[in-house]
């Protein structure tokens, strides 16, 4: 069975011209990623210099959004944190993604033993209290920015896994996976040919979903003081700025406002992608 892509982009276009949940979310990501671009122009200082501003207020001294203790431009640091928000994000949920797609279709294709097997390791993943044990990890190996996207991946992806499963344990049922066993086509074959292909929308349209709790944990840990010391991340920020919440209250309170709207922009991208790319809506394909 071959992938309709063409068809496929032309659903998720007409579902855009039409959904204004898809709309907000699909151009709220556009507006981010152009941030991230030219996040250099757009910053109106350096967000790593430390100046002798120290607690400007919202204008004052040329300060868009005033500045922190230590002399840095809030603007430029919301700006700059942007990157390293959406980095998290994406890197993060593509390690999910890839590994719970292969658990998951490995199990849910190849089924009896191996699908009882690797959906005890699922259940016992989803049974961790997965912020304790990130928190564990960061305090072990580090907490450096490449360690919390590695360790948010590891553990996120047991929801892709029971996805990716239930795609695979319908699709292996399907006349074509047959016909591909009847031609002598291996299972692995098989598994990358016919069955992560034709299951991944669904994982797809909950990746998206995990990029905002990618951004949500990483504002956690770094709230918790357990970031990335040298990178700008809005989570930092809320955390440096909670001691001076009732005398300099913009420190936090604009990076709390940009994790909000980012994670709201990534929710409606993905329950947007959710209604285009469920598996019903999607048209069969040629065989």
């Amino acid at each position: 069975m071959k992938l309709d892509v063409k068809n496929i982009f032309k659903k998720i276009r007409e579902f855009i011209a039409k959904d204004i949940q898809l709309k907000c979310g699909f151009y709220g990501i556009i507006l981010l990623l152009l941030v991230v671009i030219f996040a250099s122009g757009l910053a109106s200082h350096n967000p790593y210099d430390f100046g002798p501003d120290i607690l400007n207020r919202i204008g004052q001294n040329g300060h868009l959004l005033g500045t922190n203790n230590m002399g840095q431009d809030i603007y430029s640091m919301i700006i700059y944190g942007t990157r390293t928000s959406l980095k998290v994000a994406v890197i993060s949920a593509l390690i999910s993604a890839a590994i719970g797609t292969l658990v998951g279709g490995i199990a849910g294709y190849f089924g009896k033993n191996v699908d009882q097997f690797v959906s005890e390791i699922i259940n016992i993943f989803m049974m961790l209290p997965t912020f304790f044990l990130i928190l564990l990890i960061i305090a072990l190996f580090g907490n450096s920015i490449v360690n919390v996207m590695i360790v948010i991946g590891l553990t996120t992806w047991p929801s892709n896994a029971k996805l990716m499963r239930a795609q695979a344990l319908s699709l292996r049922e399907r006349t074509f996976v047959k016909a591909g066993t009847a031609m002598g086509e291996s299972r692995l074959q098989i598994l990358f040919k016919y069955i992560i292909p034709n299951g991944i929308f669904p994982v797809i349209a909950n990746t998206t979903v995990g990029m905002s709790n990618a951004i949500l944990t990483e504002a956690g840990l770094s709230f918790l003081g357990l970031g990335d010391p040298n990178v700008i991340s809005w989570g930092q920020m809320i955390y440096s700025g909670k001691a001076y919440i009732t005398s300099a209250w913009w420190i936090s309170t604009f990076a709390g406002l940009a994790i909000v709207i980012t994670v709201i922009i990534f929710y409606l991208l993905g329950d947007g992608l959710n209604h285009v790319l469920n598996p019903k809506r999607i048209g069969r394909g040629g065989a």
